[in-house]
């Protein structure tokens, strides 16, 4: 488990990196596409794919990184006011949940990627399967954060997040 907890906290950090550098190239790739538009009257084509780009990537790796850090939404109030056992309890169906999400999100990001994987993002001259790339990544990590976090239910480990 230790070895595990090691990847995973490297790997939330680097999901984490990858989602603010992407959120950083949204904002600059937005910016431009605004001055391009209303300053020189010449709205670059590839803007809105690229853009379209950074949003999947910053909400896959943020929210994969959030599943980490057990930064996701939750109902701690009322989780709270139950016994230890049935904390527990609730603790392991999210842990269930979010690993059936996280094979649902792969699986399915597998399969529309190579459903895509012949047809161009025309602006970008890509494969339209880069679009599921993230989706398949997040899928991966999410399963990874999720059997740590069993785990660590098991063994009344607590998972630090990865700022810390």
């Amino acid at each position: 488990m230790n070895i595990l907890t090691a990847v995973n906290s490297r790997l939330s950090r680097w999901a984490m990196y990858v989602a603010c550098t992407c959120l950083a190239g949204l904002v600059l790739i937005v910016d431009y596409s605004v001055v391009m538009r209303y300053v020189f009257n010449d709205a670059p084509p590839f803007v809105e794919q690229v853009a379209l780009l950074l949003v999947i990537c910053v909400s896959m790796f943020g929210a994969s990184a959030g599943v980490r850090d057990a930064g996701h939404i939750g109902l701690d109030s009322l989780v709270a006011k139950l016994p230890p056992r049935a904390q527990d309890v609730c603790a392991l169906l999210v842990g269930v949940f979010t690993i059936s999400f996280a094979i649902f999100l792969f699986v399915c990001g597998i399969i529309m990627a190579e459903e895509t994987l012949d047809h161009t993002i025309p602006t970008l001259g890509i494969s339209e399967a880069f679009r599921f790339l993230p989706p398949i990544i997040a899928g991966v990590l999410m399963f990874l954060f999720s059997i740590e976090h069993i785990g660590a239910l098991f063994t009344k480990k607590k998972v630090v997040p990865s700022w810390h």
